[in-house]
């Protein structure tokens, strides 16, 4: 049995672990921006050969412990390499990831290379030569923490290089992003009950050649001249030969039966027979339909009798901006697919907020992808069902509504480059900017969370209703989201004075992206929802300060900093936390990111006095508590009465040369460091609060801590 792992795209893990099994590999399982999976050296060759959607197929060689440089190449020398390759063949090393004592990839790579090339110096006299191109082996060599992974890349080359493209367009997609798109927009289902597709603005024909392809039941690798694994001494000519013969076989009966119903059309002339040749390479020029024209002559085709496709890859605006004419693009995508394609479904991706609400569709499915580094949805509509968001009749908005809509708008105007520069997509859009409209509005991907601030006194209680009551509104508008995908917490009035309702208890949890990471969130059944929004830099400060580091976070809540902390290279993180369902939620956190083992210990304990009695030292602590705290199982917490002891309790679990991140957000709070001699304070608080906190940056204060030198 081989071990493998096949890389991918973000994104399209979970489709990869499901292509996979379906060839065989029974226990295929996701990991970051790939999948690990083990069988036979036939299952990695077919993989190479079936695989739509992986970028590489990698075959473990060996692991190994890389302390230092020294260790890299003795790991490496390991190897007997005449059992790989030959001394007249070449070689290509490609690196990824670092270790604490070896960051640059580039200087991984050729200390790799000078491992090989010197044991057949030594043994022959000879060496191989480099070849980054075509060489006879590609070794991978990744490095996690301190270990290394030593792998030799079957593939050779990407595997979504099919071999039939010719030309491309300006913004080519690439091939198994395109099989994903088409994937997840259920087109085998669409085809096997005999519906066509439709690519309105087909560039270079990606998407119409590889539906094709799928349909015809073509293995997207048959048509490539190169691959890894032929070079290697270990290679298994028969086998592949057998594969290969096996996939022409299932080729030429899948083009037999395959239907002409793939249309890709597109107004620019150089760019159609640039996907003509492509279609022509592909072998299914007969299948596919490529014609001249506008978006606004755009119809259903006659020869699609069942209802089919439309998938489309338009214009972003990366590359020029999203203007008005990008915004009416869009519009008039949703237009001809209301006018033309009821029936049908309908797929479109696209990295922009603004130009997805143009479509003026509501989407029943919305994915995240990558096209490359750009973080992008795919959405699906249904237009059976599909209803326009701007027809029914509604009552003007007031002069108040008017100027929230405006501030709103102003607001996602100025953010918008920013977020999308980082790749954002949880932020604060609004925050109590008009006394009047006392909320806050939080985006978390494709859904709101609006949660009311106590009016003033002055207000009567039915006025602030009706603002409320418009809040929501204006937000469902200028989000153009259904009024289901809004989550509201308000207030109520009783003894005591003003405290928010009852919430909820659905148990619905949705996944948004942050950083690179991923995490749950619940916008319904608790005041907050899981993810801190104005701690997103203090987040990417612990990930820049954790390689190596042992963590421990205090009052973790959802476990959302040490998450950052494992995935910048934290030795050991420890999460403390008094509740039970924080802790089973914060234990989700890590799974979802592939964090998982003894190195991530979840303790269920009241923070201060499991201080008292825990031992160890912490390179990197982080403390951010509540303002108050009455739990029955612990003692009555204040942080502005209690933090000098928690702070002194802190320090000593502090390491040598180690450093305390102190946050906390009571307004009224202040640190007392005359009470805490010996150690060295820094207030760090404005570089710490977000673009889109900036106009309340007394969200949250922070510190760094450390010992006094």
């Amino acid at each position: 049995m081989s071990q493998f792992f096949a890389t991918c795209p973000k994104g399209l893990e979970y489709l990869l672990v499901d292509e996979l099994k379906s060839l065989g590999a029974d226990d295929a399982h996701e990991s970051l921006s790939g999948v690990h999976f083990s069988g036979e050296l036939e299952l990695g060759y077919r993989a190479c050969l079936w695989s739509r959607l992986a970028s590489r197929i990698l075959l473990r060689l060996a692991e190994f412990d890389v302390p230092d440089e020294a260790a890299l190449y003795a790991g490496v020398g390991e190897l007997d390499w005449s059992q790989h390759m030959d001394v007249e063949g070449t070689l290509a090393v490609d690196a990824v990831g670092s270790s604490e004592t070896l960051r640059n990839t580039q200087y991984v790579a050729q200390r790799v290379k000078d491992a090989v090339v010197d044991q057949f110096r030594e043994r022959t006299g000879q060496r191989p030569a480099v070849d980054q191109e075509q060489p006879s082996i590609r070794l991978n060599i990744a490095l996690r923490r301190d270990r290394a992974l030593l792998n030799l890349d079957l593939s050779g080359a990407p595997l979504h290089q099919r071999g039939w493209r010719r030309g491309t367009g300006i913004a080519p997609l690439k091939e198994n992003l395109a099989c994903a798109m088409l994937l997840r927009a259920g087109w085998p289902a669409i085809f096997a009950a005999g519906g066509g597709l439709v690519d309105p603005m087909c560039g270079s024909a990606t998407l119409v050649i590889e539906a094709a392809l799928m349909a015809g039941d073509v293995a997207p690798g048959l048509r490539r001249d190169y691959f890894g694994l032929r070079g290697w001494k270990q290679h298994d000519a028969a086998l592949w030969k057998s594969l290969r013969d096996d996939a022409f076989t299932r080729a030429d009966i899948g083009l037999k039966k395959l239907a002409p119903v793939f249309f890709g059309f597109d107004d620019d002339p150089s760019v159609l027979a640039e996907a003509k040749r492509n279609a022509q390479s592909a072998g299914v020029a007969g299948f596919v339909h490529l014609g001249r024209q506008s978006l606004t002559h755009l119809k259903r085709p006659h020869e699609c009798e069942q209802p089919g496709l439309v998938i489309c890859n338009p214009p972003y605006g990366e590359r020029m901006g999203v203007d008005e004419s990008l915004l009416d693009l869009y519009r008039e995508i949703g237009l001809r697919l209301k006018s033309e394609f009821t029936g049908w479904k309908a797929s479109v991706i696209t990295s922009d907020d603004a130009l997805a609400r143009a479509i003026g569709l509501r989407a029943e499915k919305r994915y995240k992808l990558y096209n490359g580094a750009l973080e992008c949805v795919l959405l699906n509509f249904d237009l059976y069902a599909t209803a326009a968001i701007e027809p029914r009749e509604a009552k003007p908005l007031s002069p108040g509504a008017e100027m929230l809509r405006n501030r709103l708008q102003k607001n996602l105007k100025h953010l918008r480059k920013p977020l999308a520069r980082e790749g954002i997509t949880c932020y604060r859009a609004y925050d109590a900017d008009l006394p009047e409209y006392a909320a806050a509005i939080d985006v978390f991907a494709n859904h709101l969370h609006i949660q009311e601030y106590a009016p003033p006194a002055s207000v009567p209680e039915a006025t602030a209703q009706i603002r409320l009551r418009e809040i929501v509104r204006v937000a469902a508008e200028v989000f153009a989201l259904p009024r289901a995908s809004i989550a509201l917490k308000t207030r109520s009035r009783g003894k005591g004075g003003e405290k928010y309702g009852r919430m909820s208890e659905r148990g619905e949890f949705i996944e948004v992206g942050e950083g690179g990471l991923r995490f749950l969130v619940n916008l319904n059944d608790y005041l907050d929802t899981g993810l801190f929004l104005d701690h997103r830099p203090l987040r990417a400060r612990v990930r820049e300060l954790a390689r190596g580091k042992t963590f421990l976070n205090l009052f973790c809540y959802t476990g959302t900093v040490s998450v950052y902390a494992a995935d910048g290279g934290a030795s050991k993180t420890t999460s403390v936390d008094l509740s039970a369902t924080y802790l089973d939620w914060a234990g989700r956190n890590f799974a979802l990111n592939g964090f998982v083992g003894r190195d991530h210990a979840l303790v269920q304990a009241d923070g201060l006095s499991w201080l008292e009695n825990d031992p160890a030292l912490y390179d990197l602590i982080y403390v951010d508590p509540p303002t108050f705290s009455n739990s029955k199982r612990a003692d009555d917490f204040d942080v502005q009465r209690d933090h000098v002891r928690l702070l002194k309790l802190c320090a000593a679990r502090l390491a040598p040369g180690g450093l305390i991140l102190f946050s906390n957000n009571y307004r009224r709070f202040k640190l007392d460091e005359t009470e805490l001699d010996g150690l060295d304070i820094k207030d760090i608080s404005a570089q710490t609060i977000p673009l889109d906190f900036a106009r309340h940056a007394r969200i949250h204060r922070c510190w760094e801590i450390r010992h006094a030198s």
